[in-house]
């Protein structure tokens, strides 16, 4: 079994990438300034990242548009388009060790998870959109004696991707390989936290013969570099996966500059209802851990609020904190760790703001609560469960972004489903039943984008991945997502 001396040696070896891409180059950021790159394994400073700012964006962006207009790859034929996309995956997967460790020291999540999660659906999913990209075809209309009329999908011209940072690779990869396969010129913004996986990309991407300037990558903070992207007169669109707030901006920044498209998949505060007539409640239970404690509790998809039928309510408990109890935070570099560290002090202190504000709300800690391995200088907070959780609490409405469960009980079905739309957010929702016409009716009257019944985050690329009400619009995944970095045209000619 590899060792954790292994994966510290990769990253004692590693040149940390801190260098944007732009236009085919590795360049320094024309600030002059560089960020200090933080690892959340134990809190010190592991490289510094060259601080993009809007003269770097501008820059970007021309490049980005000078790919786009003189066809370099829009006009590429779609097999070329296919073999440079697919001899990308080929290297992401030759240097799978190094992306992984890279990105387990950039967020704190474990080696395993980053190795054997993370990066094989990042490469899966780039390979998913390199072969469908000769498959998205117009449409021909009516016949008509006078007339013949069919339409097309073109490629938009300059998508902005700006990625949040709790799954940095593969959720750049969600944006990053449809919209290339429609032809398009990326410019993409990592996370301030997670930047480095983001520039190996770009320069693996120049590796594999993406021509220059089509994915130019700039790390950089929000409210600079993301601003500057978003505002931008000549890009086309923005493609954002993060917080509520920031979304709120991006519809702003659009509304102010050339009504650029938007598209955003926001936050989110995920019921999982357990049924009385649940089919195997030890599966469920299983599933409900996971599905708050996966990643630190830092998925949009978490399910961090669980719905409990009165009558199994004390049983189903005792078996979720039996398989929270074997869930331990350690080293993110240890190959056996399942739980790693949370991604910066700043999002430890709001997990532990919530566990405070859920005892002094009356809600009943069953497990956890505390920050832990504090001599490491990391930031790690154990798994957590709050059971007797108000409906109306902070902690049943708002999103933690960690992990921290809140329990609540129903006594029948129908107010099950009314808490479980109870929210301003509408991105996933789990039930677990035998009664298949529960199943059904719960499914359609819940409010959520994926709803998953007896199992939890039951789906892959091949199906669309988005929210409701505050929670955004727009679908990543899919073939779905091809439509969203496209325009559709109509033509018709007049037959003489």
């Amino acid at each position: 079994m590899t060792s954790l001396a292994h994966f510290e040696n990769i990253a004692a070896a590693l040149d940390l990438p801190s260098e944007p891409v732009i236009d085919g180059r590795l360049l320094p950021s024309l600030t002059g300034r560089t960020f200090a790159n933080v690892t959340p394994r134990n809190g010190t400073v592991i490289n510094h990242v060259e601080e993009c700012g809007a003269a770097d964006i501008d820059a970007a962006v021309s490049a980005a548009r000078r790919a786009f207009e003189d066809g370099r790859w829009r006009n590429l034929h779609y097999r070329e388009k296919k073999r440079i996309l697919f001899a990308l995956a080929d290297l992401m997967e030759r240097d799978a060790e190094t992306l992984a460790v890279l990105e387990s020291l950039d967020v704190g999540k474990p080696i395993k998870e980053a190795l054997n999660v993370d990066l094989p659906q990042a490469v899966r999913t780039l390979r998913y959109y390199a072969e469908a990209l000769d498959k998205v075809y117009g449409e021909v209309g009516p016949e008509t004696s006078d007339r013949f009329s069919f339409s097309v999908h073109e490629p938009l011209g300059v998508v902005g991707a700006i990625v949040p940072w709790n799954f940095p690779l593969h959720m750049a990869m969600w944006k990053v390989a449809p919209a290339l396969a429609m032809g398009n010129s990326v410019v993409l913004k990592p996370a301030e936290q997670s930047p480095m996986t983001a520039l190996k990309l770009g320069q693996l991407a120049l590796e594999a013969g993406v021509p220059p300037g089509l994915l130019n990558v700039v790390p950089g903070f929000g409210h600079t570099a993301g601003k500057a992207l978003a505002l931008h007169m000549d890009v086309d669109m923005i493609a954002f996966t993060g917080s509520g707030a920031v979304g709120r901006l991006l519809m702003q920044y659009s509304g102010e500059s050339n009504l650029k498209r938007v598209s955003l998949e926001l936050g989110g505060k995920s019921p999982q209802i357990i049924f009385a007539d649940c089919p195997d409640l030890k599966e469920a239970a299983l599933h409900a851990a996971w599905g708050i404690f996966y990643n630190q509790g830092e998925v949009c998809t978490a399910a961090s609020r669980l719905l409990v039928q009165e009558e199994i309510a004390d049983a189903f408990i005792d078996e979720l904190i039996k398989v929270a109890r074997d869930i331990v935070p350690g080293d993110p570099l240890e190959p056996a760790t399942n739980f790693g560290a949370m991604v910066s002090a700043e999002q430890m202190q709001t997990a532990l703001r919530y566990i405070e504000s859920a005892a002094s709300d009356g809600a009943a800690l069953r497990l956890g609560g505390k920050r832990v391995r504090e001599e490491s200088g990391g930031f790690y907070v154990e798994p957590t469960v709050f059971d007797n959780v108000a409906p109306s609490a902070a902690l049943a409405r708002e999103e933690v972004f960690g992990p921290v469960l809140a329990v609540i009980t129903f006594k029948e079905p129908d107010e099950a489903i009314r808490l479980a739309n109870d929210t301003v957010y509408g991105l996933a929702a789990g039930l677990w039943t035998r009664d298949i016409s529960l199943a059904h009716r719960a499914a359609r009257e819940i409010r959520a984008g994926l709803v998953w019944v007896n199992g939890w985050d039951a789906c892959d690329i091949t199906m669309p991945f988005g929210g409701f009400k505050q929670s955004g619009f727009g679908r990543d995944r899919s073939l779905h997502a091809l439509h969203k970095y496209a325009d559709l045209k109509s033509v018709s000619i007049t037959l003489r």
